[in-house]
């Protein structure tokens, strides 16, 4: 039954169905912002609505109603469609089913619509930049399909009480059963787990390369295939350089993207030898061995010890040309030399935060390079770097996570006009 909801009259629980209304512009989040008339006059509350797609004319079952000043819900019934709307090529995408694509009901150049939306919206509120860019297509590479589909190379999944591989639901630690076929975005690469029964409560960590896949079962140990092995991980080659990874550490898992991202700092940062440059949140050495094969002293800066001493092993060839610490990037840049010439920034998804960009810039670098995963946290770095004298000369997106919400960016930043003249 559809509430009519006027004002504090209603008192809206989850699973209430309101509505109709129609959708307005996509969110950062997955969502689509739409507003429920409550009778009083005003603009009406706030419903961030997932499912949906602008234009749109639908119900919602409310999944949220704890906060004074919004709601969160589903579009469980489409009264007026999108003609971007498309069927899910999965078929626990949806509604109170996995919550880890977000975009499977919305043709994939729409997708990369919504995305370059978001990316827009996000620098022009919060650092006070106009965007003319697009995010990116990434295909897969072997594939000559753009159907979204066999990406990720790395998947984590939960066994249920009945032994079952599952995925979380959205905002929920409850599982939805992994269907027959396997998880449509995951990678071919990665180790099958819809054909066997689990330790209930475990949790599955599968990872795949072209020449080899690992299986990590936690409390079992690994099982690994190809060139994988327990001490040293999977392999990933990138421009010629081999990166060792072990299999539940951080590598980026669209199988193109490592090459795409490190062409794209290259190209921003235009490195020359004998250059010095920081690689902060800098992984197994992604992009200190693309620096130091340029010819550049580089220095990393990485939290996970396990992660350094990857990249270390990574760049032995390098030897003294390339130096890698374990700390906090927030403590360990004090450490590091006063005088650099390039930066590149890789931080989580929250990014570097105001004093790491300070602490970055004072060292006035020819050019830094920030690989952001979330626009919101990008746009607030960049007004950060804007306000101690260096603009972004050039934003990229990439659509290395196609299906869901997310979208990978590179900015490349250097001194403004008026820091160069100083």
């Amino acid at each position: 039954m559809v509430k009519s909801v006027r004002g504090d009259l209603v008192e809206s629980v989850p699973g209430d169905v309101v509505g109709p209304v129609v959708v307005g512009a996509v969110a950062h989040g997955g969502h689509c912002v739409a507003r429920l008339d409550v009778g009083d006059g005003g603009p009406g509350r706030v419903v961030f609505v997932r499912h949906a797609l602008p234009g749109e004319r639908v119900l919602v079952t409310l999944t949220d109603t704890s906060h004074d000043r919004f709601w969160r819900g589903d579009a469980t019934e489409v009264l007026e469609a999108s003609p971007d709307r498309v069927v899910p090529p999965c078929p626990v995408a949806g509604p109170g089913r996995c919550g880890g694509c977000d975009f499977q009901h919305v043709a994939l150049p729409a997708q990369r619509g919504l995305k370059t939306a978001v990316v827009a919206e996000q620098l022009q509120r919060l650092a006070g930049l106009t965007w003319e860019g697009e995010v990116e297509a990434v295909p897969v590479p072997g594939s000559d399909v753009d159907d979204g589909l066999g990406w990720r190379t790395r998947m984590r999944y939960h066994a249920d009480a009945g032994g079952r591989s599952g995925l979380r639901r959205h905002r929920s630690h409850d599982l939805v059963v992994v269907p027959d076929g396997g998880c449509p975005i995951a990678s071919p690469r990665t180790p099958a787990v819809v054909d066997r029964s689990w330790p209930a409560g475990a949790e599955l960590v599968a990872a795949g390369t072209p020449t080899g896949s690992a299986l990590l079962v936690a409390g079992t140990g690994p099982e690994t295939t190809g060139d994988a092995t327990p001490e040293g991980g999977l392999t990933e080659v990138v421009r010629g350089r081999a990166y060792a990874v072990p299999p539940d550490g951080f590598w980026q898992v669209h199988p193109a993207a490592a090459d795409v991202l490190v062409g794209a700092v290259l190209d921003g940062l235009q490195p020359r030898a004998g250059e010095r440059a920081f690689d902060l949140y800098g992984g197994v050495g992604l992009f200190a061995g693309a620096l130091a094969d340029a010819g550049c002293q580089v220095w990393g800066l990485e939290s996970g010890r396990a992660a350094v001493a990857a990249a270390r092993r990574n760049l032995v060839d390098a030897g003294k040309r390339a130096r890698f610490t374990a700390d906090r990037v927030e403590r360990g840049l004090a450490r590091l030399p006063g005088v650099v010439d390039l930066v590149v920034l890789d931080p989580p998804r929250t990014g570097a935060g105001a004093q790491v960009v300070r602490d970055v810039l004072a060292r006035r670098p020819r050019a830094v390079a920030y690989v952001a995963c979330d626009p919101a946290a990008l746009a607030r770095d960049l007004a950060t770097a804007a306000k101690h004298g260096y603009e972004a000369t050039s934003i990229r997106g990439f659509d290395l996570f196609p299906m869901t919400q997310h979208v990978e960016c590179v900015a490349i930043l250097s001194a403004s006009a008026s820091l160069r003249r100083a």
